[in-house]
């Protein structure tokens, strides 16, 4: 008698995604084998038949015993989930079947994680992706960092498996920022933990948010490419095909004049996104020579182009191709990093370009403040700012910026508290505090920086019980924060900013004049 032997998915964990054909295989199937919680979701449909359930760690051992049965002439049902042909038993059965078998072998697919997963977050995967499992149980982890650099040099979409595992932490981390050396920050990215089962959560960031979350075994995270959009609290990738253009390598467009404008030659490249990053771009412009300011966003450069009447600007959510591309074709003089000093993912970005490309890197650091107040306390990390918040606030205002909202609000038991932020005034910036659970009504969505009036008009009236800030210097309205936390008696915390290497660092716009002139780029 012939033996057969059934390689079955049974997909992500409930039974209306098994397919027709899995159920007419475990059916006919007189030999189950399987890992013991798969059983859960069949078990209409093995009642009476001989059951194994070798343990975790054992799947070696699991597609051994059901190739064994096989042999004998039994038909017998190996058991995955997901889908059995990826990552999954049945490449471990076939490693085991001899040539000279004679069993039958049929392949039964299922739905994989990815696909589960995408389904949950709209369409994120409707063009070319890749999947990476993160397990170096199986793959050296030079290997799975090497891939991931492809990866993201392709700017494929992508599906990262076995996340993150109590003795493998830092590893996704690793990945993320390989990722973050070709893919915007602004990448959007989904997290599902528990896909189709019980205790399944779904949530979107963006790429460079990913690097404040903690993941486990069971999530699994999707990024998205350049052209993955944001659509009804869901995302999706265009198929493309048509007109797809690649918003990363289009001309910059001049909002004053709808028009695509050319980088003039052998300009000093200010990279700004701030007040007095415009204010020094425009500073240096006096000096004649031709200066390009980049903005991270197109609010940015909006406000730019109303600070920097004349120059070019180039605004929006670049990648590292976009920037080398035009940094190359442009002949760039000098990179100036005048960024945000918690802007660490641009600068290091910045750096890196500098050695590559040869063109001398300046970064241009606002000044801190040594004020403090009796209500202040400083934090080392984002991490213990939401530690502390949580402890001693039940109505806590966030002027972090948006990006760190997802720590404070993703964060276990911040559903019990209220929130409240103050966001720029830009419409993906908004939905993406609506996104992560804040009330419309608890968002301030303004310019500023604010003065201490305003910022106490404004705490007293929401009952605000703790601030969340950064140290952000006078031109970032430090100053205005600690004194009006100080005038109500509110706790203040400050996080502490990142401390980075700079190859070269001003603090004064004189300082980088000077230093441009030392390397006779003035």
């Amino acid at each position: 008698m012939t033996g057969v032997l059934n390689l079955v998915s049974v997909g992500p964990g409930f039974a209306d995604l098994i397919i027709p054909r899995a159920e007419a295989a475990l059916r006919e199937s007189s030999v189950i084998v399987a890992y013991e919680l798969y059983l859960r979701w069949i078990a209409p449909w093995i009642v009476g038949k001989e059951i194994h359930t070798p343990p975790l760690t054992q799947e070696r051992e699991r597609a051994l015993l059901a190739i064994e049965k096989a042999r004998t002439g039994a038909t017998v049902a190996l058991i995955s989930s997901g889908d059995i042909g990826i990552y999954a038993m049945a490449a471990l059965a076939y490693d085991e079947i001899r040539e000279d078998d004679t069993f039958i072998v049929n392949v039964i697919p299922g739905v994989t994680s990815a696909n589960a997963c995408a389904s949950l977050l709209g369409s994120p995967l409707s063009h070319d992706f890749a999947t990476l499992s993160l397990s170096d149980l199986l793959c050296p982890w030079d290997w799975i960092e090497q891939r991931a650099s492809h990866i993201a040099q392709a700017d494929l979409a992508c599906v990262l498996y076995n996340v993150q595992s109590a003795g493998r932490q830092e590893g996704v981390y690793r990945i993320l920022h390989l990722m973050l050396e070709h893919k915007s920050p602004s990448t959007l990215c989904g997290v599902v933990k528990n896909a189709y089962r019980p205790g399944q959560e779904v949530a979107i960031y963006s790429l460079e948010e990913l690097l404040t979350l903690k993941f486990d075994m069971l999530t699994t995270i999707v990024i998205g490419n350049r052209f993955t959009q944001r659509k009804r609290g869901q995302i999706f990738t265009p198929r493309g095909y048509n007109d797809w253009h690649a918003p990363e390598t289009e001309s910059v467009k001049d909002s004053a004049h709808d028009g695509k404008v050319d980088f003039p030659a052998e300009a000093t490249w200010v990279f700004s996104g701030t007040s007095d990053g415009n204010a020094l771009a425009g500073l240096l412009a006096t000096d004649g020579k031709p200066v390009v300011v980049s903005a991270a966003t197109e609010y940015g450069g909006e406000i730019a182009l109303q600070d920097c009447p004349g120059l070019t600007v180039w605004a929006g959510r670049q990648g590292v191709e976009a920037r080398r591309q035009a940094l190359i074709k442009s002949r760039a003089r000098v990179l100036v990093d005048a960024t945000h000093p918690y802007a660490n993912l641009i600068s290091e970005q910045l750096m890196r370009l500098s050695q590559e490309l040869g063109i001398p890197y300046l970064r241009y650091e606002r000044p801190g403040s040594a004020a403090i107040s009796e209500t202040a306390t400083l934090c080392a990390t984002m991490a213990e700012a939401v530690e502390r918040a949580m402890k001693i606030g039940k109505r806590i205002f966030l002027a972090t910026g948006s990006k760190d909202l997802s720590s404070f609000l993703q964060a276990p038991g911040a559903q019990q508290l209220q929130w409240f932020a103050r966001v720029t005034p830009e419409p993906e910036t908004i939905q993406r505090a609506v996104d992560f659970g804040l009330p419309r009504a608890h968002i301030c969505a303004m310019q500023g920086p604010f003065s201490q009036d305003f910022n106490q008009a404004l705490w007293r009236d929401w009952g605000i019980d703790c601030i969340v800030t950064k140290e952000s210097g006078e031109a970032g309205g430090y100053q205005a924060k600690v004194d009006a936390a100080a005038a109500l008696g509110i706790p203040l915390l400050v996080v502490k900013r990142p401390q980075m290497s700079y190859p070269v660092v001003a603090t004064t716009f004189e300082a980088v004049r000077a230093q441009l002139q030392r390397w006779d780029l003035q």
